[in-house]
């Protein structure tokens, strides 16, 4: 019993391990195929942007979701649906004063024992 107990917590490790691999793997790469670190860095928030755009796609492929009509909408659907509903995180999320820039915070969800 204690076996299969351990296996999720050992797949979860394991798989911090190899993002982690293969994150560095790719960063090695992009060092050597590029001189300057201004170029690296670019490199690696082209393919943010990228993956960031196929994950929100994927989204709004497999959801329900309206369009949105405003940059705080887009926010708050983001922040609400897909963070709560895929990373199980409560949020808080943060506007600058000019309402053009925000930031979300993540905790933990905190589950309750009941006895």
């Amino acid at each position: 019993m204690s076996r299969q107990a351990n296996r999720g917590t050992e797949s979860k490790k394991m798989s911090s391990e190899l993002f982690t691999l293969t994150y560095g793997a790719l960063v090695t790469q992009l060092c050597k195929d590029y001189e300057n670190d201004e170029d690296v860095n670019k490199q690696l928030d082209k393919m943010g942007y990228n993956i960031g755009v196929r994950l929100i796609e994927d989204f709004l492929a497999r959801s329900n979701v309206g369009r949105c009509h405003d940059f705080r909408e887009t926010a708050d659907v983001i922040a609400k649906v897909i963070i709560l509903g895929q990373l199980a995180m409560s949020k808080d999320c943060h506007w600058e004063a000019l309402l053009t820039t925000f930031s979300v915070s993540l905790r933990p969800l905190a589950f309750q024992k009941t006895s």
